[in-house]
């Protein structure tokens, strides 16, 4: 019966938001226009699709609005307005009431919050679709930010995700462009982003990670600061992290007042990125300007600040390396090599013609390499060939698409900052030094030593392996035997079927001249 009334009041948004309208107006066939022209009475609407469907997905709750905002980021399937709009629904949540926030708190770490605090502010300073923060002080002076989940979100989402998956199963059933936008597999991919994002343990865990790869002995402690995890204090529920203190990266002119160099904050930030992308291969992939902070302490003045990490980007070795090759190729204009590194990847079919993917890559760089470098696009450059490679069957990688889409959040913000930011010349030196790196002698000395413990614990077992395949019976001539026994069968068989066949041939033969004579 619940199911049946929340269907009944998505039915209800989507009509009052005219969806019906954005849907009928994708499917390209005589009666969608003219059930088109039913619904709009005459008229359009006079919202923006992306604005209506926004308003939408934000009176349908938390669910929905987590899934506009995993939504847009995926450029590659939706239009880039609808994108542009689904993207504003960061942080358009109304919290929680406070008391259900100490509740679980209790629940979840065994005593309230003013037994586990020293202070405990009661009303939240951020609110999400899944979780939201309130301060705090411990015990012992440290001042901590308690992320709290909301209360329920389990069964709610679960209930969500079954409608989600029917109305993906009927628009795949409707929409001719189905096979490209694939809501099946964007609602699967969704129910992902959204278990993670529920477990707040996997969510620290991230966050140590970030922290351990930006910490003091790494040599990059003065690019990004990551909060510390109070592990005594989380759970699956609760998420105890370290107090940041900064200024929002969006805002230039506090950032101006504080003393801090902008145009060095903004190459900063794109050295960043490619630090996490190609030496780490795990990558921050929510850095929007909510979540990104600038610290203004005197000792830490002008340091990156990051938060919420519920959603991180990994990369395996294969794909930095196909990633970087394919960057230099796009900063040298080998669009050869482009297209051969594609179908050496597996990124297209194998039989892809290579000089048709060429021309295709080249339709799609040139127009922004006719521009000043500084007014070029990587990310756009990037969005571009994605949507252009779907004519060439390419089956765009997760992981790829929260780079590009952390790609786009980065150059944003860089452009925010210093909006002559050349993005391709800070790139391109670091991306050369990695390549030098990985494929020079320090690469291959690195990668030794990598391996060493491996091979140090096979190395003395190599003798006696090499002892026991020696003296094992020479088995080549019982397998030549049996290959030639098979063989002998496969003929012996074909022989029979030849027969058979013969034999029925001549018989239906017989039977047609039987019936001819009568």
């Amino acid at each position: 019966m619940l199911t049946l009334l929340r269907l009944i009041r998505i039915v209800f948004i989507s009509l009052r938001y005219r969806l019906d309208e954005l849907v009928l107006s994708s499917i390209k066939h005589p009666i969608a226009y003219c059930l088109l022209r039913i619904v709009r009475f005459g008229r359009p609407p006079r919202v923006a699709r992306g604005v209506r469907l926004r308003l939408a997905l934000e009176s349908l709750g938390p669910i929905f609005v987590k899934f506009g905002q995993v939504l847009s980021t995926r450029r590659d399937l939706i239009p880039l307005d609808v994108a542009a709009e689904l993207a504003l629904l960061q942080d358009r949540v109304p919290p929680f009431p406070s008391d259900q926030a100490a509740a679980c708190i209790q629940a979840a770490l065994g005593a309230t919050p003013q037994q586990l605090f020293r202070h405990f502010e009661v009303d939240p300073v951020a609110s999400a679709s899944i979780a939201q923060v309130h301060l705090a002080v411990m015990h012992d002076g440290r001042e901590v930010a308690v992320k709290v989940l909301r209360p329920g979100m389990l069964n709610i989402i679960e209930k969500d995700l079954a409608l989600m998956r029917a109305l993906a199963g009927v628009v795949e059933r409707l929409a001719p462009d189905s096979r490209r936008l694939k809501p099946r597999e964007v609602v699967a991919e969704f129910n992902n982003y959204l278990h993670d994002e529920l477990d707040l343990v996997r969510e620290a865990a991230n966050c140590s990670q970030l922290r351990r790869n930006f910490g003091p002995d790494t040599g990059r402690a003065n690019l990004l600061m990551v909060p510390e995890v109070v592990w005594e204090y989380t759970t699956t529920t609760v998420f105890t992290m370290e107090r940041m203190h900064g200024i929002p990266v969006s805002q230039t002119d506090r950032l101006r007042a504080s003393g801090i160099n902008v145009k060095d904050l903004a190459r900063t930030g794109v050295e960043i990125f490619f630090t996490q992308v190609f030496a780490d291969g795990f990558f921050h992939a929510d850095m929007h300007p909510g979540n990104i902070y600038v610290s203004d302490a005197p000792e830490t003045l002008g340091r990156y600040i990051a938060l919420d990490f519920g959603i991180v980007g990994s990369l395996s070795e294969h794909d930095k390396n196909y990633l970087a090759q394919n960057f230099l190729a796009f900063f040298r204009r080998d669009y050869r090599r482009v297209a051969q590194l594609h179908i050496e990847s597996g990124w297209v079919p194998a039989d892809t013609r290579e000089e048709e993917l060429e021309g295709a890559v080249r339709a799609v760089c040139e127009p922004y390499f006719d521009r000043p470098l500084a007014e070029i696009s990587l990310g756009q450059v990037l969005l571009r060939l994605f949507q252009t490679s779907r004519r060439f069957n390419v089956e765009i990688q997760p992981q790829l698409v929260l780079l590009q889409k952390t790609l786009l959040n980065v150059e944003g913000m860089g452009r925010e900052l210093d909006p002559g930011l050349d993005l391709w010349q800070t790139a391109k030196p670091f991306l050369e030094k990695w390549m030098h790196e990985r494929m020079g002698l320090a690469g291959l000395r690195q990668r030794l030593d990598k391996e060493a413990a491996q091979w140090a614990q096979m190395l003395p077992q190599l003798p006696r392996l090499v002892h026991t395949a020696l003296s094992r019976p020479d088995s080549l001539p019982s397998m030549n035997a049996e290959i030639s026994r098979l063989r002998k069968a496969q003929e012996q068989t074909n022989r029979l079927l030849m027969v058979f066949a013969a034999t029925v041939a001549v018989a239906v033969g017989v039977a047609i001249w039987a019936l001819a004579g009568q």
